[in-house]
């Protein structure tokens, strides 16, 4: 005979307090379990993975919703969000269960090593703050000072992961030959912290972003452009409410703008056929669908495809929410499934605009060993490939 659950309203209204202020708000329709990834895929996160039913029991104050593999399994790709009838913000319900388990001291094995190197050099890749800025080697990248119109604010994952570097070159040379006034400040920059947050660390988040904002504010900074959609999402939107108000862009918008304005020369053909993957963090978190599609057709040569799951629908590359670090056996990712549209409909490269979707995607295609056929690039090497130019 099993034994009955103890519900826990002390539970349930620490969790409201956290700030899964949207709990109640949820009938259990069942819609956003019907639409997340990890109904595409088999294996044991999929076996035990349901939002809905995670809600569920938090909203009883049951336990059963902060175990491991169930908690954090969401990679925050904001489908169900998206979709939800009844408006819930998951994603913050879903970050306020996980600070419960972070708070009381527990934090996920993958992830361990993550967040001790953001308390103690800034940064979850375990690089030397005074390596931050290595990506700029063999080039020349202006510094930001008061007149400078933009803070070029490069992702720690373009900073500090050799193949991310590549991203990195490639946007601050293109924003230099689009005659773009903008800078970088260096070694004093941490994380932006959205990762943090998402895996449930408020306390390290607050303590990032503060320190970010007392940086920008003392340099003077009033316009910033990303690299990474992650980045972009969390001054956008998270800043404000420690106040960090910033003009935010990301780096396809300025260069989509220049292509328009015929400031950004695009000679070399590339004579491929490219599907474009629309990152979560750029497209349904912030609305930005075309800017990427428009530097795309503007490649001389280059054959745009839509991949069948595309712009609002497009299918996660499963690197959100702390799952860059996660260890999912061949098989189990959605982000193969892109992958394996992307042949299907006979592209030659598998392009996107975020660098987490880079470094899944390429593990993808070497766990398929597709990478012969099927070629991954971020969207600023691909136009700096078009201008002559390797990153």
């Amino acid at each position: 005979m099993m034994e009955p659950k103890e519900i826990s309203l002390e539970m349930k209204e620490y969790l409201v307090a956290a700030g899964a202020q949207t709990l109640d708000y949820c009938m259990s329709c069942g819609l956003c379990s019907a639409l997340c990834p990890w109904r595409l895929v088999s294996g044991h996160t999929s076996e035990v993975f349901y939002i809905r039913k995670m809600q569920r029991l938090a909203q009883l104050g049951l336990e059963g919703f902060d175990d491991e593999d169930v908690l954090f399994a969401c990679t925050t790709c904001g489908t169900c969000q998206r979709n939800c009838p009844r408006q819930v913000k998951i994603i913050e319900n879903v970050r306020s269960m996980r600070s419960t388990t972070v708070e009381a001291g527990f934090v996920p094995a993958p992830v361990r090593s993550v967040v001790g190197s953001l308390h103690a050099n800034g940064n979850p890749w375990s690089g030397p703050r005074e390596k931050r800025m290595d990506w700029q080697q063999g080039m020349e990248v202006p510094a930001f000072t008061p007149d400078t119109e933009y803070l070029l604010f490069v992702c720690c994952t373009s900073c500090y992961d050799p193949r991310s570097q590549k991203i990195a070159r490639s946007v601050a040379d293109l924003l230099k030959k689009g005659g773009v006034n903008f800078g970088v400040i260096g070694v004093e920059e941490s994380c932006c912290g959205e990762t943090v947050r998402k895996i449930g660390d408020e306390e390290l988040f607050q303590k990032l972003a503060e320190s970010n904002i007392k940086l920008f504010k003392e340099k003077g900074v009033k316009k910033i452009i990303t690299t990474s959609p992650h980045c972009l999402y969390t001054f956008k939107n998270e800043y404000p409410e420690l106040g960090g108000e910033f003009e935010v862009v990301h780096y396809t918008q300025v260069l989509a703008d220049l292509v328009q304005e015929g400031k950004l020369p695009l000679t070399t053909p590339l004579d491929k056929k490219v599907a474009y993957h629309d990152p979560c963090y750029l497209g349904r978190h912030n609305e930005i669908f075309e800017a990427p599609r428009t530097l795309l057709k503007a490649v001389p040569g280059a054959e745009l495809i839509e991949l069948s799951r595309a712009k609002e629908r497009s299918l996660c590359c499963a690197g959100g929410g702390g799952r860059l670090w996660a260890e999912v056996p061949r098989g189990e990712r959605f982000g193969e499934l892109r992958v394996l549209d992307a042949e299907e409909r006979g592209a030659d490269i598998l392009a996107t605009a975020c660098p987490y979707c880079v470094i899944m995607l390429e593990a993808d295609c070497l766990a398929l060993d597709k990478q012969e056929k099927i070629k991954v690039m971020e969207i600023s090497e691909l136009l700096s490939a078009s201008m002559g130019r390797e990153s």
